[in-house]
């Protein structure tokens, strides 16, 4: 074998566990929403967390193909997965510049979005397992305050329920009980206190402006991630290219792939 069989099997093991990474968190999303049980299986196509299960498994394949490919100096294998790496590069590079060309638009539909997550955040799983995951990843509540959350019927002080005047649990400082269970009661009353107590108990600032300064804050740390990508998927298909190379030079010598 030579230096870019050795390579170009390295590179693509690397991304082979990656793409398994990226799986397994989407199936865990589908796990923790029961999203995979016989009730839901039907909406299963709309569930956000099939696109993480889709890009897994084509990420895992691909770079499996580019594995075998490489360490057997299979042609066909070898195609396959530059083939593949072609798409990816393409497909990334569109969606790039669609995500920063409607980026305003974009910006807008996710705090449509968030909106509709809070008005709807008891009847719809999907939507709850997203501003959930937002609040308490970027620390924040509501769209553009905890107050938003009176929009829901539900959390509103004038509902008869126990959820009245309160706010989810994922708005919390700090939702788990001994560190380890959810204290789904722990936002119980929040609308209903003055800013000052509240602010020990929960988050306040909504999650729109939360995001948005994130996004300002990282946007270049997120365009030379993007950038490294590209050319970490560029330099995988040079690889694989060479190796296709030196292949096709050794059949045309008269020898076999794998004797170097």
């Amino acid at each position: 074998m030579g230096s870019s069989t050795y390579l170009t099997f390295l590179w693509n093991l690397l991304f082979s566990v990656l793409g398994l990474l990226i799986l397994a968190f989407g199936i865990w999303g589908l796990l923790d929403k029961e999203s995979l049980v016989s009730e839901r299986i039907a909406h299963l196509g709309s569930d956000p967390m099939l696109f993480f299960v889709l890009v897994g498994l084509a990420v895992s394949t691909i770079s499996l193909a580019g594995c075998m490919g490489a360490l057997y100096e299979n042609i066909c294998l070898l195609k396959f997965f530059t083939g593949g790496v072609i798409a990816f590069v393409i497909l990334e590079i569109l969606g790039g510049l669609v995500l920063y060309s409607l980026r305003h638009q974009i910006k807008g539909s996710l705090q449509n979005t968030m909106l509709v997550a809070v008005l709807r955040y008891q009847d719809d799983p999907d939507l709850r397992f997203i501003m959930d995951e937002v609040q308490m990843g970027l620390q924040c509540c509501g769209v553009e305050s905890y107050q938003d959350w009176k929009m829901n019927m539900y959390f509103n002080c004038s509902s008869p329920g126990v959820q009245a005047c309160g706010v989810p649990a994922s708005c919390c400082l700090n939702p788990l009980e001994n560190g380890t269970i959810t204290n789904s009661q722990c936002g119980f009353g929040a609308l209903g206190m003055e800013e000052f107590a509240a602010q020990s108990i929960i988050s306040l600032g909504g999650c729109a402006p939360q995001l948005s300064r994130w996004l300002h804050s990282h946007r270049g740390v997120l365009s030379a991630c993007f950038v490294f990508l590209i050319l970490v998927e560029v330099g995988g298909f040079l690889l694989a290219t060479k190796l296709l190379a030196d292949l096709a030079f050794a059949r045309a010598r008269g020898r076999q792939p794998g004797a170097w």
